[in-house]
């Protein structure tokens, strides 16, 4: 029987990584996901990763080859194959990722930060099909933003272009681990949802079901249900975060003249609850110009795949560079 031919695609996360093996149709088999354990070494998480990844190898219900491995990770540099002072992650300040993973695969390993993978996704397989501008903002444990211009995944000269999430939003604001204050992902992000309603519950005498959590045990998907429940302190978190969102929207569109803005991660899974909102104050944010031109979207790839698929199209695009479409050079 013919090997079909799979690429291994990880979302490394702050919180979670995803994995799953992905066809060059964009078909995605044995997708799983996994915690990350951020305080963990870098080594161990590799080994940790190794286990679950053939596991689920061994779960492949057909004869397959695998012929690369992608990696979408916070702060990745795509030249040099490794994480440099990633925000999220207590590894140390420079990890050589791709060589701890090719201590256990002798395949082609492309690796680049988690957002410029989900635009890799968005572009090759999702809604940006077809699109030579757009910008992809990934809403998770922090805020991840890839790229698209021309056609191709802006990468800048320090190889980290896009860092929008760390666009100061206050100069005396919200620390974030970066070291810097009031950056844009301590407010639009899953914990900055938590932040803001830590503030607004401090602030407000009004009743709320978030009043009867301890502050640790208040969590953004918590927050959801309640703001779709009505709950007037989890509504106005979500305003006050799409308030800001679409402002610093604003901001990066007025540098790019995208076609689209899509939301992906976590928090872009509470749909019109932030979604309408960020894209009604992006538009009152929005230089006259460009009034009409961008569309704010949801992404159109799954919760959760978008990172594995996005890393897995780093693969497919190098082997279709290299004018290899069957796949066979290195595989395992």
């Amino acid at each position: 029987m013919h090997e079909q031919d799979l690429v291994l695609g990880i979302d490394i996360g702050g919180t979670n990584t995803a994995l799953g093996f992905v066809e060059r149709s964009g078909s995605l088999t044995q997708y799983d996901v996994m915690p990350t354990r951020p305080a963990d070494s870098a080594g161990a998480f590799v080994a940790a990763l190794h286990r679950r990844t053939e596991a689920l190898r061994a779960e492949i219900p057909f004869p397959h080859r695998l012929v690369g491995i992608g990696i979408g990770a916070p702060n990745a540099h795509p030249v040099r194959g490794t994480l440099e002072q990633p925000v999220n992650l207590d590894w140390g300040a420079t990890v050589d990722l791709t060589a701890l993973v090719r201590k256990y695969y002798d395949l082609p390993v492309e690796l680049t930060n988690d957002a410029k993978a989900a635009a890799a996704g968005e572009m090759m397989f999702g809604g940006a099909r077809g699109m030579k501008h757009f910008i992809v903002v990934t809403l998770g444990t922090g805020l991840g933003c890839g790229i698209v211009a021309d056609g191709r995944i802006l990468t800048g000269a320090s190889g980290f272009a896009g860092e929008l999430g760390h666009m100061t939003v206050d100069p005396n604001g919200r620390e974030c681990r970066c070291g810097k204050r009031g950056c844009l992902e301590t407010y639009a992000s899953a914990g900055g949802l938590v932040r803001t309603v830590l503030a607004l519950l401090a602030k407000r005498c009004d009743p709320s079901p978030l009043r009867s959590l301890a502050a640790d045990a208040i969590t953004s998907q918590k927050v959801f249900a309640f703001a779709q429940a009505g709950d007037a302190v989890s509504l106005c978190a979500f305003d006050r975060t799409a308030r800001i969102l679409g402002m610093k929207l604003a901001d990066a569109v007025a540098c790019l003249s995208p076609e689209a803005v899509f939301l992906a991660g976590g928090l872009a899974a509470a749909g019109d609850l932030l979604l309408a909102p960020a894209q009604r104050y992006m538009n009152d944010y929005l230089f006259r110009a460009y009034r009409g031109t961008v569309r704010l979207l949801p992404s159109a790839l799954k919760p959760g795949e978008g990172g594995v698929l996005g890393a897995a199209a780093l693969i497919w695009n190098k082997l279709a560079a290299q004018h290899s479409p069957e796949g066979k050079e290195g595989a395992a």
